[in-house]
């Protein structure tokens, strides 16, 4: 799910459990590895809200939350920030990161 400024509220951080927020752009070639990885991880845990802000076209959003490298992957849970990690990371090790959350 595609998120901005202007549904971040309600999709983000009114949402109820854990929601992955990656910021991204289409230009870079480690978010372009990452997507598959959580396309799968939106078909396994059903649970999990999955989201992506494209940070060229939300700058305001990308700077509230001090993102200055991409892949940067915020995990929420019930509206919190719980988590983050920047870079590619493998399947085993987001997974690893929700079991904590």
């Amino acid at each position: 799910m595609q998120v901005n400024k202007s549904n971040f509220n309600k999709e983000v951080k009114e949402a109820k459990g854990i929601v992955l927020v990656d910021f991204y752009a289409d230009w870079c070639g480690p978010c372009m590895m990452l997507s598959p990885i959580l396309e799968e991880l939106s078909n396994q845990y059903k649970d999990i809200k999955i989201c992506k802000v494209n940070i060229d076209e939300e700058m305001e959003l990308a700077t509230e939350y001090g993102v200055m490298s991409i892949p940067n992957v915020f995990f929420f849970k019930d509206g919190k920030p719980v988590n983050s990690f920047l870079g590619f990371r493998p399947l085993n090790e987001i997974e690893e990161i929700i079991k904590k959350i």
